[in-house]
C-alpha cells in the first residue's frame, strides 16, 4: 500500500509541477507546498467497566503532503491543490489495535488488516479543483471544512477528510458566506471513502448511510470585536438543524473578556421523520424517542485573559428526547458544542454541563511556544430508564512550539486526559497522547 501511495504520489506532484510550468506567474508564484511529518503515540486505558477493550495502544508515524497552487490569470483563475497522506505503523498488537468485527471501523490510529491486526500503513491521495473570481471561491474534491456545522478531525496520525463542493464568498464587506454538499467522508484510520452517518446509525456493517449534506451560511461582522453566524444545514434522511451564534472580545480596563454564545435547533429529516425510516436503521441516540431527531442545544462561554493567564467558565444544556446530532462514520469527529473533547463530547439528551478551563502562555514570562491549559467538564441530567446519569472529563495538555529559527515548524504536545460516568456500558477512560511534528516548507 505504501508504495502504491509514494507511486501515486509523485505523479501528482510531477503533474502538477508539469501544469505549474505550463501555467502563468500567479500560478506559479503564488503556489505553496509544504510536508508535516507527525509522529503519533496514543494509549487508551479503560479502567471501569468489563466491556471490551480493556487497553488500547498504537504508534506510528504519519506524513501529510500539502500542495497549494495559485490561480491562472484572467476574469476567473483556475487552480489545483493535492492532499497526500501516508500512515506508517510503528508499534500496535493485536490485543491493543482492538477492532471487533462487528464495527470494521479500525483501531485508535490505524486501519484494521483481515487478521484483526493493524495494517502496516495506510494512505490516500486528494485532489482539490478550484476556481476563484473576485472575492469568491469554489472549491470541488477533497475537503477539510472548518464550520459550526461539521468540522473535519485531526486527532490522530492523520487526518479525515471530506468529498464535496464549497463555495466561499467575502464579496459582502463584512460578511462570509458558505455554501456547498458533501457526498462522503474518509476516516482518519481509513483508506476508504464512505457515506455520511451519525450515532446511532453509524455501524459500518449494518448502519445506514447516506451521500448527501447540504449547507449554507455565513459570519457577519457587526463591528470589529462582534460576530454574528447562522448556517442551515440538512443531513439526507437523518436530520435538519439551524445553528445561531454571536462571538464578542471586549477589551476592559484589565484584560480581555471573550464571549462566545451558541445555538442548534435539530429535527428529523427524511427517513428519521417516519417510524417505518426508523425501522430501516436510520436513526439516532436518544431516550424515549423511537430514534427520532429531537434537540436543542444552547451554550455560553466566557474566558477572561490577562498577562498570559486565561481562565473560562461555561454552560451548557441540551434538551429534546433526542442526543445531539451531528455527523460521524463512527471514528471521530468534531462536534461544534463548547463541551466537546478528546474523550467525551456531552451531547446526550437532557444533558446539562458546566465547563471550566484554564491555559497559561509562558510567553509572557519569557518562554515564547509553550502553553499549559486545564479542561474540566462535568454534564449531569442525562435521561435513561434509570433515571438521570452523569459524566465528567478533565484534561492537560501541554505543548511547545519550537522557537529557534533553525527547528522552525517543529511542535511537542503530550496530552492527558481521564473521563468516569455511571453510563451503561461506557467505561471510565484514562488516556495519554504524545505528538512529535515537523513542518518541511517545499515552495
Amino acid at each position: 500500500m505504501s508504495k502504491h501511495f509514494a507511486a501515486t504520489a509523485v505523479i501528482a506532484v510531477a503533474s502538477l509541477a508539469a501544469c505549474i510550468q505550463a501555467a502563468s506567474a500567479s500560478f506559479i508564484e503564488d503556489s505553496k507546498a509544504d510536508l508535516e511529518l507527525r509522529n503519533f503515540y496514543i494509549d487508551r486505558d479503560n479502567r471501569t467497566g468489563d466491556a471490551a477493550p480493556s487497553r488500547q495502544s498504537e504508534w506510528g508515524q504519519g506524513f501529510i503532503l500539502d500542495v497549494r497552487s495559485g490561480y491562472t490569470e484572467g476574469p476567473v483563475g483556475f487552480g489545483v491543490d493535492i492532499l497526500g497522506t501516508l500512515g506508517i505503523r510503528l508499534d500496535s498488537g493485536k490485543g491493543t489495535h482492538y477492532n471487533p468485527t462487528s464495527s470494521n471501523r479500525g483501531g485508535q490510529v490505524f486501519p484494521t488488516d483481515d487478521d484483526g491486526r493493524a495494517v502496516s500503513s495506510f494512505g490516500s491521495l486528494g485532489p482539490t479543483f478550484k476556481a476563484r473570481y473576485a472575492q469568491s471561491e469554489l472549491k470541488i474534491g477533497t475537503l477539510r471544512p472548518l464550520m459550526p456545522l461539521v468540522s473535519y478531525n485531526d486527532g490522530r496520525l492523520l487526518p479525515q477528510t471530506f468529498e464535496g463542493a464549497q463555495f466561499t464568498s467575502r464579496d459582502i464587506d463584512r460578511l462570509t458566506f458558505t455554501a456547498g454538499k458533501l457526498t462522503q467522508a474518509k476516516g482518519r484510520n481509513s483508506t476508504d471513502r464512505q457515506g455520511l452517518s451519525i450515532p446511532g446509525a453509524n455501524d459500518a456493517q449494518r448502519g445506514q448511510f447516506v451521500n448527501s449534506f447540504l449547507f449554507v451560511g455565513g459570519d457577519y461582522a457587526l463591528s470589529k470585536d462582534l460576530t454574528a453566524q447562522y448556517y442551515y444545514g440538512e443531513l439526507e434522511n437523518f436530520y435538519k438543524q439551524h445553528f445561531v451564534g454571536l462571538i464578542h472580545l471586549a477589551k476592559l480596563p484589565v484584560g480581555t473578556l471573550k464571549t462566545d454564545l451558541r445555538g442548534f435547533v435539530s429535527d428529523s429529516n427524511g427517513k428519521n421523520g417516519s417510524a417505518a425510516g426508523r425501522a430501516e436503521g436510520y436513526v439516532s441516540n436518544g431516550f424515549g424517542n423511537d430514534g427520532e431527531v429531537d434537540n436543542r442545544a444552547w451554550s455560553a462561554m466566557f474566558t477572561y485573559s490577562l498577562a498570559g493567564h486565561s481562565v473560562g467558565l461555561g454552560y451548557q444544556k441540551l434538551s429534546g428526547d433526542s442526543d445531539f446530532p451531528f455527523m460521524t462514520m463512527g471514528d471521530g469527529v468534531r462536534a461544534y458544542l463548547i463541551s466537546d473533547r478528546s474523550l467525551n463530547t456531552f451531547q446526550r439528551a437532557g444533558e446539562r454541563s458546566l465547563i471550566g478551563t484554564y491555559a497559561f502562555d509562558f510567553r509572557s514570562v519569557g518562554v515564547p511556544g509553550l502553553r499549559l491549559a486545564a479542561d474540566y467538564v462535568r454534564g449531569d441530567q442525562i435521561r435513561s430508564a434509570v433515571g438521570e446519569r452523569k459524566e465528567w472529563f478533565r484534561g492537560t495538555p501541554l505543548e511547545y512550539a519550537v522557537q529557534n529559527p533553525a527547528s522552525k515548524g517543529l511542535s511537542l504536545a503530550v496530552r492527558n486526559g481521564s473521563y468516569r460516568g455511571d453510563l451503561e456500558r461506557v467505561r471510565g477512560t484514562d488516556e495519554t497522547r504524545v505528538i512529535v511534528s515537523y513542518k518541511l516548507p517545499l515552495l
